[in-house]
Formats: C-alpha cells, structure tokens, sequence
C-alpha cells in the first residue's frame, strides 16, 4: 500500500531542504541552504528527510540504474540506444555515467546537509528518537549512494559536510578500503537507531540497515583480493537475522511484486518511493522509468519507449530447461521479460482490427513476423500497463507518470547472500542452510530444488534470475571482481549480447519456443580487463575537479 508521507512531506522540505546545482559534489548555495524555522517538530524533520526516499535518486532510476545495472552486466540488451553499455564500453560522456555519478552525489549532499540542518536547528520539541531516526536514514541513504559510487568509480572522496568544500574545494579522493569502512559505519548507525518496525510505511527500519550491512560485509569480504573470512561470518549473521528475526516473508508469487499495487509489501526492505501528481512541478516525484522500459505504446499511456530491449541471449540461457527443451518452469522470465505468445491479464493492450477500429484485449506478446531475423524478449518487470490498468486498484497513471516503487532491497537477496558466503572463496559447499535458503528461492520460481552440493555458479545464476532489471547485476560482477579479477571477466567476456528471433511453436497459446541468432548482427560479445571495469569519472565533472586524477589518500576517522 502506498503512503504520501513522502511526497507530500518533500514537497514542504525541499524549499529548505537544499539548493540542488547540476554540478561535482552538489554544493549547496548559501542563500537557499535552510530555513531553521523549520526544524522544530517531529513532524517537520521527518518530512525534511522523505525527499531522501525519490527526487534525489531520479536520475539514477530514470535510466542509468538498468543501463549499468543490467545492460552492462549482459542481463538485458539493447539493440540500437545505450551501445556503449551494451558493449562494456562506457565513457566519460557516456548519458548513463554522467546520470548516475551526479545522482549519487546528490543524495550524499543531500543526506549531509539534511544531519547538518537537524544537528544545528532541531528545537527542543523534537524528540531525541526522531533526531536520532532521521539522522539514520540519512546516514543510510548516504551510504547507499557510497557503496555505489566506490563499486562504480573506485577510490572517491568521503565528504561528510558539503558546505566546508565551499572553502576548501580540492578534496582528495580516498582509498577503496577507506569508503567501503565509511560505508559500513553509517549502515551500523542506521541498524542501531531505526526502530524494528518503520514508522511510517514505505521508510526504513533496522532491519533495512541489517540488510545492506550484510550485503555490505559480502562485497567487504573480497577487497584487497583474497576473501577475509571475519567479513564473511558477518554477512551470515546479518542475513540470517533479518530471515529470523525481521518479521519479513517472501512474497508467495514471485510476479506480484512487480505488479501495482504490491508497493511496500512483506518482501520488501527498502523501496523507493514514487507516486502519480498531475501537478508538473512534481515531475522528480514520479516514477518515469516505466516510459523507458516499456516496449510500445500499446501497453503504455503516449509513452513506452523500450521497444529493442531485451533479455540478452546470455540471461535466456540460464532459465533452467530454456534452450534445452523448449520451455522452462522458472517463473521469474515471465515476470520478468516477454516471449511470444504470454498472456498477461493485468495489462491492457490496443489492437487494431482489419475495420481500423481499436480495441483493447488482454496483452498477449506478438509473435514476430515469419519472415523476420530478429525479435525481442522485451521487459516486463515494473512494467504495469495503461491508466485503466492502474486505476482498478485505486492508482492512476499518465504518460511519464507511474506510482509503483522501484526495489532497492528485497528479502530474497538475504537468502542469496547467506549461501554466497557460506561458499566464500570456494567452489562449493554441503552447508545445509545454505542449500536449504537457496532452495526456497527455487521453489518460490517453480523450479526444481539443488541436491547435496550447492555450487558458487549455482548460486551466481539465482542471483542473476532473481534480481534481472532490478540494477544489482552489476554490482554482483565488482563485488566478483574485488577477489577474481579473471573470473568476473570471464563472466562478461562469455556472455552472448547479440541480437536474435524467437520463435513460438504455435500462436497464440505457444507450449514452447525455439531461440535463433540473427546471422548478421555481429557486435555478439564484449571485452572486459583490467582497463574498462570501472567506470571513468563523467567529463564535465573531471574538468572542474582536476584533483580527483590524483592518488587517493587515507581517510581520518578521527578517535
């Protein structure tokens, strides 16, 4: 269930909440940093921290979280926009690296000038749990944006007050070890000052905070290359906690928890917050990445501007059975992509009858023609049709304006992360608990449970099956590449990224499909080493900030 908390309290914070300049580090002006009569009740600091859940991650979400997160992982592909992450070789005027580098500093100015505002003007009716709450979630929000940065770029320079740069301006960049420790200590904070259960629905909890400390201490494990076993044994104990002790459940279908309005559910533990406004000033506030991945206007609202993405030929050859038999009893690809002839009843789609009138049915995917050489997979997940669609459950959506929340932890990642680590630096375990946590994953998907030995690739392709088009895919290939430089290359040098057809063995109600490369497409694979796995720092901020060509240093974290 959606709560407003968040847009209607961003809408009141974020006059004096901040200035926000399209520029390195998003230093604050002066003259719009804060209005201190604002900070004066529980109510009013809460509201000061809601933006933290939306607008200031919009840029990321709008494009740049899929287009690394998965084009460049080998999940998905796309045929003709975003060649340069297709094919692993962004660059520093790459639209997707510019988008998220300024995204991720916004939010870490953001949340520092949000603990600033409440450290410096918080009145004495504001209750020490809500200061200590809203400094958490702010310190949790900063971290997010750190682990992304640091996974993305490497050594980058930990800035916990942004108005000091206005003064000092030639910050240094830190080392990886640094960031990933300044990381781990504001997850902590956060876990030991939410509360169990959030406040309000939609904000995080301890449990939140738990969750990234465990997804934390798996990525913490392999820096510096060989695998650090204390890292390990936390990243267990964080994920077995919050399986035990959370109170969260997996959603029993897999399918609902990209469907509205499933926002906010028993899986979920962090979710970004967007909400349908017909005001335009609202526009950071809306969910605007449901335009770009959705394949046709058919299914959309005048937008659905996604029609040459797709599942990548890599990610279809991982759903057990696929390729080998025709079909797969794997769930997650339906949900998750389309192949002809799947019928989703939740989506209406426009037809056109041989009189020229229009109609709407129920979505079933088109075959592709017979004479064609090429086809698409194209996106399901967050995919939720037309206004009509929304408005059955009481939502509304208009073009460039969709309510559902996008995913940013999952309770399922926890049982993933568990068996990871178990495996650690290994090929394989018999840990039980391990295999027991993987296997509820696979029986939630309707696939058939692992036997005895649960193996690291076992476990990489839940991952990759899992969480496809949810932007995780490639951090999973740095979190690899931190301990197995070789191995994470490998992974995307393998990877088939090429165009193909698909064909269904019967329309409309297909029982299994053949899968054919297109012959002429020939920009099939990508190459990964050592000199393009992470990404280069966006032109623009790299000519106003020179310095951060230089080595990094230690970074002091005082007594």
């Amino acid at each position: 269930m959606k709560n407003k908390f968040l847009y209607i309290g961003g809408l009141m914070a974020m006059s004096v909440f901040s200035g926000c300049e399209k520029e390195f580090l998003e230093r604050p002006p002066l003259d719009t940093l804060v209005d201190a009569n604002f900070f004066k009740t529980d109510a009013q600091l809460l509201a000061a921290s809601s933006p933290l859940y939306s607008v200031v991650w919009k840029d990321y979400v709008d494009q740049a979280s899929w287009a690394l997160g998965d084009l460049r992982a080998g999940t998905t592909f796309r045929a003709w926009g975003y060649r340069d992450d297709v094919l692993f070789n962004t660059t520093e005027v790459s639209t997707s690296n510019s988008q998220a580098y300024r995204a991720f500093w916004i939010v870490i100015g953001q949340a520092n000038t949000l603990i600033q505002n409440v450290e410096r003007y918080a009145g004495p009716e504001v209750s020490d749990a809500i200061r200590r709450h809203v400094i958490a979630e702010a310190r949790f929000m900063r971290a997010t944006a750190y682990s992304m940065l640091v996974m993305n770029y490497g050594p980058v320079p930990i800035i916990e007050n942004n108005l000091a740069l206005l003064n000092a301006p030639e910050v240094k960049r830190n080392t990886v070890e640094n960031v990933w420790e300044f990381i781990t200590r504001d997850y902590q904070y956060a876990a030991e000052n939410l509360p169990a259960n959030p406040i309000d629905v939609g904000r995080i909890s301890k449990w939140s905070a738990e969750g990234m400390l465990a997804r934390t201490y798996l990525t913490r494990a392999g820096v510096g290359g060989t695998m650090n076993q204390e890292y390990l044994d936390l990243a267990k104990e964080y994920a077995q906690r919050v399986i035990t002790m959370s109170g969260r459940s997996l959603l029993p279908n897999y399918a609902n928890l990209f469907r509205y309005p499933y926002d906010n559910n028993v899986e979920s533990l962090f979710e970004q917050q967007w909400v349908f406004s017909a005001n335009p000033n609202d526009y950071g506030y809306r969910n605007t990445m449901v335009s770009q991945i959705t394949f046709s206007n058919d299914i959309a609202n005048g937008d659905g501007w996604g029609g040459d993405l797709s599942a990548s030929w890599w990610q279809l050859s991982l759903y057990d059975g696929l390729f080998e038999n025709g079909f797969t009893n794997d769930t997650r690809l339906k949900a998750t992509y389309m192949l002809p002839g799947f019928h989703y009843p939740e989506i209406s789609q426009t037809v056109t009858g041989a009189d020229g009138n229009a109609t709407l049915q129920e979505l079933v995917f088109p075959a592709p023609a017979a004479t064609t050489d090429n086809s698409y997979a194209s996106i399901k997940k967050y995919v939720v049709g037309k206004a009509v669609d929304v408005e059955r459950f009481g939502g509304q959506a208009a073009q460039q304006n969709y309510p559902n929340n996008t995913y940013m932890l999952r309770l399922a990642e926890m049982y993933l992360i568990y068996a990871d680590a178990a495996i650690g630096s290994g090929q394989s375990t018999t840990d039980a608990q391990a295999l027991e946590y993987v296997n509820v994953i696979r029986r939630r998907a309707g696939v058939a449970p692992i036997e005895n030995v649960l193996t690291w690739q076992d476990v990489f392709e839940e991952r990759m099956k899992e969480f496809a088009m949810e932007g995780l895919a490639w951090y999973d290939l740095v979190r690899i590449h931190y301990f197995d430089p070789q191995r994470a290359y490998g992974i995307v040098n393998s990877q088939d990224r090429g165009m193909f057809v698909v064909h269904p063995n019967r329309m409309p109600n297909p029982t299994s499909w053949s899968f054919e490369k297109t012959e002429w497409f020939e920009e099939r694979t990508a190459t990964a080493n050592s000199g393009n796995f992470l990404l280069p720092i966006p032109a623009a901020e790299a000519g106003q900030a020179p310095w951060l060509r230089d080595e990094p240093v230690e970074y002091d974290f005082g007594g």
